[in-house]
């Protein structure tokens, strides 16, 4: 069974989206709001970035709102929020598995058998 386009967003997607939550931005400022949110830990390069970017308006998570000469500035769209929103939850979700998989180790010995928290 194949995946519905964008089910799931790459790290960099997610960022791109958030880039967009408080207001329009051209791709330099969206590359530059995310190196700066993660502290250059996510680099988006021109290929990716505009690669993401037309595929999230074909799909109609953005759109253009503006064009200055080779500068194209884009908003999100309810559809793109809702999206982003989806994703939060995804994410949530897996780091509270990741939690509780975390905790259920701190109560095993080596070779498997449980023990009782202290």
């Amino acid at each position: 069974m194949g995946r519905k386009t964008l089910e799931t967003l790459t790290e960099s997607m997610f960022y791109v989206l958030m880039a967009l939550l408080r207001q329009a931005r051209c791709g330099t400022e969206i590359a530059e709001y995310i190196s700066a949110v993660t502290q250059s830990r996510v680099r988006l390069g021109p290929g990716t970035l505009y690669t993401i970017l037309a595929k999230f308006e074909e799909v109609g998570l953005i759109r253009e709102t503006a064009v200055e000469g080779r500068k194209r500035t884009y908003a999100l769209t309810d559809a793109g929020l809702e999206r982003y929103e989806e994703e939060l939850v995804r994410l949530r979700s897996c780091l509270a598995d990741a939690e509780e998989e975390r905790r259920a180790m701190d109560y095993e010995t080596e070779d498997g058998a449980q023990t009782v928290p202290g």
